[in-house]
């Protein structure tokens, strides 16, 4: 888990830092950058919450209730009337769209 972290906000950080055409790019780095400053053992900018309390995904069910759930979280907020509309999610892989990262779909 902390390596899959690692490496998705070492890939995730820099495309929201550039990406001039989205609206909360700033908001969203002063974001990153103060909890990074408010961590101890990061001093960059932290995409994810400290710790992690892993759950096993033992049926299929229950693995497309949670990536439902992670899709529609920018929906829940307000920002996209659909989940794949939502330029950082892979919900637009799922929707045959081309998203910003490679992903594999389940």
């Amino acid at each position: 888990m902390r390596d899959m972290k690692r490496h998705t906000s070492t890939l995730l950080f820099p495309i929201i830092e550039q990406d001039s055409e989205e609206s909360r790019r700033n908001w969203m780095c002063w974001i990153f950058k103060r909890a990074g400053q408010q961590n101890p053992a990061n001093n960059v900018h932290q995409l994810w919450q400290q710790g992690f309390h892993p759950i096993e995904l033992s049926t299929n069910n229950m693995l497309e209730q949670k990536l439902a759930y992670i899709h529609n979280n920018p929906v829940e907020a307000g920002f996209v009337d659909e989940p794949e509309d939502y330029l950082y999610s892979s919900a637009r892989n799922y929707a045959g769209r081309k998203g910003l990262i490679d992903v594999i779909v389940l």
